[in-house]
């Protein structure tokens, strides 16, 4: 296998508890990730990790009835639930994409893909052009296990690529530049209740159209003619997660 997608997917959200539960028209956050992923041409699997906690037992049972591969794995080191799962299919590149992303964009998937450098160790948005929401990584087996090995703090445990990004002396990092200039401070990831509100309104204009397989340049024509909408969520700030993480850091025990 070449090509695998990773979904990072719980339910065990403190800020929207059960977001990738929620319904966007008629489907779950999940459900509409899934679909989104698969239709990238270029990728073999799109596989969903989850957690062993009790609450995810449901993303199980999802991705069960919608006939996709699902790993479980450890709640908070989820650099090993990566690497762990990835092991079980041995890909030449894990693509990570998490479930909080209902907008994304399987077009800069495939580009993403086709612009990776074959020396290259790592590609991500580090210069943050893409709206929040779109993000997508691409991580190298080899890289993916030197940090499994190596990572020694609870952050680099928990945010599977911030070991990789924090050491560009060891690994060869790739930009991935959003082909749309100037959209960077979009925020249309699923995080907080304003989130949801954004995105439902999304969702609920293109489903009634029959448009499942809308894009960033059809969100963006529509957000541009209902201005208020950005406003539901304008004062959340960005990675806020990552950022508490790496205030409240500890090294952790890793075990042989």
């Amino acid at each position: 296998m070449k090509y695998l997608v990773l979904i990072q997917a719980r339910c065990g959200s403190s800020r929207l508890p059960g977001k990738i539960m929620k319904r966007f028209s008629g489907k779950t956050d999940l459900q509409w990730v899934i679909e989104r992923v698969q239709r990238s041409r270029l990728i073999e699997e799109a596989m969903v990790i989850t957690s062993i906690e009790k609450e995810d037992l449901q993303v199980v049972k999802l991705c069960a009835e919608l006939s996709v591969r699902v790993f479980v794995g450890s709640e908070q080191d989820v650099l090993d639930r990566y690497y762990q799962a990835a092991k079980l299919l041995n890909p030449e590149y894990v693509i990570r994409v998490t479930a909080d992303c209902p907008l994304f964009d399987w077009r800069y998937l495939d580009m993403a893909i086709e612009q990776f450098e074959h020396d290259s160790d790592y590609m991500g948005d580090l210069e943050e052009s893409f709206p929040d929401g779109e993000d997508i990584e691409i991580i190298k087996f080899s890289a993916l296990k030197k940090s499994w090995k190596e990572a020694a703090l609870a952050s680099e445990r928990e945010h599977v690529t911030l070991y990789i990004r924090k050491h560009p002396e060891l690994f060869k990092i790739q930009q991935l530049n959003c082909p749309i200039p100037g959209i960077g401070d979009k925020r249309w990831t699923l995080d907080e209740e304003g989130d949801y509100k954004l995105i439902s309104a999304i969702y609920d204009y293109f489903i009634s159209r029959q448009k499942e397989d809308f894009v960033t340049e059809d969100i963006l024509a529509f957000l541009a003619s209902n201005k208020e909408l950005e406003q539901l969520n304008s004062k959340y700030i960005r990675n806020e997660g990552a950022l508490k993480s790496m205030a409240n850091d500890k090294i952790v025990q890793l075990d042989e």
